[in-house]
């Protein structure tokens, strides 16, 4: 699947990972998943990685029916979201700043794009250097 979602609930996170091509019907039907999973809850931070699509397949009437069903799911409680795009070349940068302005008339939604993995990390107030060594178990 070109989109997968994990949640880590001991650094509230939810990492996204596209890969491939990137379109709304996968991203609708991933996130309607996520929305269902039990441990989904507003205010966890996302960190979206772009970095592996290698095309983008647009539909803006769906990206905007997208952008209000997560706005239903990330604005449920008092908690504001922060959501990082991490994305470094140029059409993937295209597509977060596209998404980044669809949260404006949200303001509990804070999104940001970011190119570098350390400083996306960093953000979101994560000690690790590497989603590897976010994703991976601890010891």
């Amino acid at each position: 699947m070109p989109v997968s979602y994990k949640i880590l609930k001991n650094h509230g996170l939810v990492y996204v990972r596209y890969e491939g091509t990137a379109t709304m019907d996968e991203t609708m039907a991933t996130f309607a998943d996520y929305a269902k999973h039990p441990d989904c809850r507003p205010g966890l931070k996302q960190l979206v990685d772009l970095r592996p699509v290698i095309e983008i397949q647009y539909d803006f009437p769906k990206m905007m029916q997208m952008q209000a069903t997560k706005a239903d799911v990330f604005m449920g409680g008092p908690a504001e979201t922060l959501i990082v795009y991490l994305a470094d070349k140029p059409d993937t940068k295209a597509l977060a700043q596209l998404v980044l302005r669809s949260w404006e008339p949200f303001p509990s939604v804070v999104p940001m794009v970011i190119e570098e993995e350390a400083e996306a990390l960093a953000v979101l107030g994560l000690r690790e250097n590497s989603i590897a060594e976010v994703l991976s178990p601890t010891v």
